[in-house]
């Protein structure tokens, strides 16, 4: 920034038309101003101005670096104040990823409030069910699901993620009801394939307060959600959910929880961000506002 700081100083000396006016509107004293003048000079390998009766003027040298300097030293004091607004409110371009159907169900119909609320917030949502490198990949902010394994990361819970076993009651009405979690093993079941493989143990409690593992197996089988959910509604299978996914379809009658007396133990909805020393407004204006919508009690428990 030294070099950019004498280029001020060389500009406000051709403004004021002295070094003893510039260097008195910088604060300096008038030797540090002109050994900065002199330095800069000596870095570029030109002279900057020469001295007439009465004033200072910018050699054809230094007319060029007025010109384009001045350009310079006010994008630059335009970018400093940018940054400086940003930090201390709710401004910028704001970065999320979340899972797509998640995002989808719940995350979008609440962005036009946030949106009128901060007016100053550009949003990038990016709906994958990938697991993104967020510092990588440039994003603020994640939304997921389930257990948390990197340590690089910080997160804030958001919701619990209750997790629930359902089935179609025509799936029901042909193969039979599981009694135990023991029984599932004689069942179709729809597997979702995640970063960790396919989920083909299910692990619940045994309604004694120990726990109960089965694996499981079927036909079918799909890295995405969505696959899961309409399986196991068009009456292919058994499937593990999280509640928020399905619901509608439990208030509707399409599913039927399975098992309700073998619970699975609850994970998490996270807010995931990048460890840093100063979070962005928009960051927090956005988590804060999430975190209000969703709690420990969120939308799809309370309907």
């Amino acid at each position: 920034m030294d070099r950019i700081d004498d280029i001020g100083l060389f500009l406000r000396v051709l403004d004021l038309g002295s070094i003893s006016a510039a260097a008195r509107s910088l604060d300096l004293s008038v030797a540090v101003a002109s050994q900065r003048l002199k330095r800069l000079e000596a870095d570029l390998g030109v002279r900057l101005l020469h001295r007439t009766t009465r004033r200072l003027h910018a050699t054809p040298e230094g007319a060029v670096l007025a010109d384009q300097g001045r350009v310079l030293i006010e994008d630059l004091e335009a970018l400093t104040s940018s940054l400086r607004q940003t930090g201390t409110e709710a401004a910028g371009t704001l970065r999320v990823t979340t899972s797509a159907s998640f995002g989808r169900l719940y995350i979008s119909p609440l962005l036009p409030e946030f949106m009128a609320r901060h007016p100053r917030i550009k949003l990038s949502l990016n709906l994958t069910d990938q697991m993104l490198d967020l510092v990588s990949a440039g994003f603020d902010l994640a939304i997921r699901i389930g257990a948390l394994t990197d340590s690089n990361l910080v997160a804030r819970r958001l919701a619990p993620n209750r997790r629930v076993l359902c089935a179609s009651p025509d799936y029901l009405r042909r193969h039979g009801t599981p009694q135990t979690p023991q029984d599932l093993g004689g069942h179709e079941c729809v597997l979702l394939v995640g970063s960790a493989g396919r989920q083909d143990v299910w692990r619940m409690s045994d309604g004694a307060g120990g726990e109960v593992a089965v694996r499981v197996q079927g036909r079918i089988e799909t890295n995405y959600g969505e696959v899961v959910r309409d399986a196991c509604v068009a009456g292919l299978g058994i499937a593990l959910h999280s509640s928020w996914h399905v619901a509608d379809d439990l208030r509707s009658g399409r599913l039927v929880q399975v098992l309700p007396g073998y619970p699975f133990a609850d994970t998490g909805i996270y807010a995931i961000t990048p460890q840093r020393r100063l979070v962005p407004p928009r960051v927090r204006a956005f988590v804060d506002f999430i975190e209000s919508r969703f709690g420990e009690n969120p939308p799809w428990e309370r309907q």
